[in-house]
């Protein structure tokens, strides 16, 4: 119960001498040691919400949009090292679970022109990514462009850049939904292509 306390009342202490970086900074949210963080005035985290060692955060207009969001809803838990750039619209749900080295995205680099680095090449804007609440994305998970439902799973490895329903199991690169749950059996329940 001590313990608790501790953590809380450091949470609490982190919170306050860092409320002015953010758009919005949720009472009790916390982020241990970022790696870095760009544009945290469009950047809006919820209450209760860890973000765990050397995490990127940022939201940056590199596109034509020049109020680019990033939002991560209450209770969620992001874990190491993961890469979460915004240039238009990101939504992380309330109560999501990312384990670590995900990354997350709504561009990527244009290669449009081989004859041109990629680096000097302009940032190619994709959909907006939104993340549905309770939803856990596994262990080297990208996300690019693209929705993911409610209470989905997605499987380590994985790389989503087409839209997920709610309620699913996806897995693979590209991932593909391999099973829905079914709330007349209570179980997860295998699917197929249609």
């Amino acid at each position: 119960m001590i313990k608790k306390y501790i953590i809380y009342g450091y949470r609490l202490f982190w919170w306050s001498i860092n409320l002015w970086r953010f758009k919005k900074l949720g009472m009790y949210s916390y982020i241990n040691r970022a790696l870095k963080i760009d544009g945290a005035k469009n950047i809006s985290i919820g209450r209760k919400v860890t973000i765990q060692y050397k995490t990127w955060l940022a939201s940056r207009p590199l596109t034509a949009n020049n109020s680019p969001i990033l939002e991560i809803g209450d209770g969620s838990a992001i874990g190491n090292f993961n890469h979460i750039y915004s240039t238009n619209k990101i939504i992380i749900g309330k109560k999501v679970l990312t384990a670590d080295k995900v990354y997350i995205s709504d561009n990527i680099h244009g290669f449009l022109n081989p004859l041109v680095p990629i680096m000097n090449q302009p940032i190619i804007q994709k959909n907006a990514v939104i993340i549905g609440d309770g939803t856990w994305l596994g262990e080297n998970v990208c996300v690019i462009g693209a929705k993911i439902g409610k209470n989905c799973v997605i499987g380590a490895n994985s790389v989503v850049t087409k839209d997920i329903p709610d309620f699913c199991i996806a897995v693979g690169a590209p991932a593909r939904v391999i099973k829905r749950y079914n709330f007349e059996t209570q179980e997860w329940e295998k699917t197929n292509k249609k």
